[in-house]
């Protein structure tokens, strides 16, 4: 396992649509622990494969909280099936956006189906943080970041803050 980088805005490949998986392999699961392992140390609580420059439908998440067992959970190929017609505001985060946080609207329920980490598929509702985080990692597939939610003069001042940050630090 290793950890890898993390892309930010503005980077381009972030804007990318994710190719489907063809089968899960041994290199999808090696590509899921790194991704798991990236996450933890960032830290966050989901991560996409294009976050780390790997333009593949694959997810990693981990919703424990500070103090519970660690409760890792992986999706490849996922899609979105049904979504439960209420909406619910949610503040959003993302490591490709650090240290920026907003509200975005998303369906309160999905109802999903995905690869496990085992590679058999799976149908499952998905409701609260789970509804929540799951649109906003299979955004990321889509090449959409939680701040195209956002009106323009958001998006461009998480962006420009981004910028300053990573002057700073360079």
């Amino acid at each position: 396992m290793a950890i890898r980088t993390i892309l930010t805005v503005p980077d381009p490949v972030l804007k990318q649509v994710s190719k489907p998986v063809d089968a899960v392999t041994d290199e999808t699961r090696a590509l899921m622990d790194d991704m798991l392992e990236t996450m933890y140390a960032a830290p966050g609580i989901g991560l996409a494969a294009v976050q780390i420059g790997v333009p593949q439908r694959v997810i990693v998440m981990d919703l424990a909280k500070e103090g519970e067992e660690p409760a890792p959970r992986y999706f490849v190929n996922p899609e979105l099936l049904e979504f439960d017609g209420e909406k619910q505001p949610y503040e959003e985060g993302c490591l490709s956006v650090p240290d920026y946080f907003d509200e975005v609207e998303r369906p309160k329920r999905v109802r999903l189906r995905y690869l496990n980490y085992k590679g058999e598929q799976v149908e499952e509702w998905a409701e609260g943080m789970y509804a929540v985080c799951i649109q906003h990692e299979m955004d990321h597939l889509e090449g959409t970041l939680f701040i195209d939610h956002l009106s323009r003069l958001k998006r461009a001042y998480a962006i420009s803050k981004v910028k300053k940050a990573k002057k700073r630090v360079a």
